[in-house]
């Protein structure tokens, strides 16, 4: 009986009908809680997302990805072990914030372009925040100190890179992707511009979809994520808020003040610390306004944009389901990362803190 009761679909649906118990109780604070997920997916995710999700496909079906892949497989695979398709997926990834990284992971992986291990390599590096969002939402709009910004960058994204020569020993024992640089008669690898062009016009050729189809495609398949995005959010944002209103988050954080007070620390940073553990902005709003020195507020912040929040995890795990990729590796990287950030953030502080 009690394996029964411990069983997870048990677990599952006892939490399924609380939650809408609770929904039940409390129906005006869901109703704006989710509109105030809308709100977010519509005026900031929508468009900072959708253009790169547009433009990822396009470029994937042309062949530039390829073409990338080939100039970058010298670099990437020493450093990383990926191949040089996935510089392409660090640079965008960097560029545009989760989860856009762990989009085009899955499409490699889709074109079998990299094995499962590699997969899980790199979506483990390219999972950061987009620079608008570290410097203008989190330095400018919640500390009002752009000076912050680069004590943020360094420690967030120095971090991931860490992460990402750390992550090269993930499955070493396991093999890596067959399609390494193309090979000439002599068995050598071709490499070069002329190599990277040859691997553009045939990737070109395979997808065979005329330049109308692929952008038809490309929008069509950009709305269908952007919609299984936006509709995380909305459930994250009613499930915080019911937590909040069942008083759950009020005695994590009652709970983790007191076990932070015994280690030394400031009971200030529980309230960043719950809130980051569920939601990035929240938890990076919450830094700010914690009662503790900046560089404690800054390391709180560190933490929470290499954490990247449930929601964001929720957001990946989607988007990977397909793909074979397992979601053990990325939590473990995301709980490195957020401490590799944290303890960067103290180690760099005298040299690019604010003065």
């Amino acid at each position: 009986m009690a394996r029964m009761l411990l069983h997870p679909s048990t677990v599952t649906a006892f939490c399924a009908a609380l939650l809408a118990a609770l929904m039940a109780v409390f129906p005006e604070p869901v109703l704006h809680s989710s509109l105030r997920g809308l709100a977010i997916w519509w005026e900031v995710l929508f468009p900072a997302l959708f253009p790169f999700f547009v433009i990822s496909e396009l470029m994937l079906g042309i062949g530039i990805v390829h073409f990338m892949g080939k100039l970058m497989d010298p670099f990437m695979r020493p450093l990383f072990r990926i191949p040089g398709s996935g510089g392409f997926v660090l640079a965008m990834g960097y560029l545009s914030g989760y989860p856009v990284g762990a989009r085009l992971t899955s499409q490699l992986r889709d074109q079998q372009l990299l094995t499962r291990v590699e997969g899980e390599r790199l979506v483990a590096i390219t999972t950061t925040s987009d620079p608008i969002f570290l410097i203008g939402a989190v330095s400018v709009g919640f500390f009002h100190q752009s000076a912050l910004a680069p004590i943020l960058a360094a420690a967030h994204y120095g971090g991931s890179l860490i992460i990402g020569v750390l992550m090269r020993f993930h499955g070493a024992t396991e093999p890596e992707t067959a399609s390494r640089a193309g090979k000439s008669g002599t068995g050598k690898p071709q490499r070069g511009l002329s190599a990277a062009l040859k691997a553009m016009h045939e990737a070109r050729l395979l997808d065979g979809r005329s330049f109308s189809v692929l952008l038809k495609d490309s929008i069509a398949s950009g709305l269908r994520l952007m919609v299984v995005v936006g509709g995380l959010v909305v459930v994250f944002s009613v499930l915080m808020e019911l937590l909040r209103q069942a008083s759950v988050l009020g005695a994590l954080e009652h709970f983790f003040a007191a076990l932070f007070v015994r280690f030394g620390l400031s009971g200030d940073m529980a309230a960043p610390f719950v809130s980051g553990l569920f939601e990035v902005t929240l938890g990076a709003k919450a830094s700010a306004e914690a009662g503790v020195p900046l560089i404690h507020q800054a390391a709180a912040a560190a933490w929470v944009l290499s954490w990247a929040g449930l929601s964001v995890h929720a957001q990946i795990a989607s988007l990977l389901s397909h793909t074979g990729l397992r979601y053990r590796p990325f939590l473990l990287a995301r709980l490195a990362h957020s401490l590799i950030a944290t303890a960067l953030v103290y180690l760099l502080w005298g040299w690019l803190g604010p003065g």
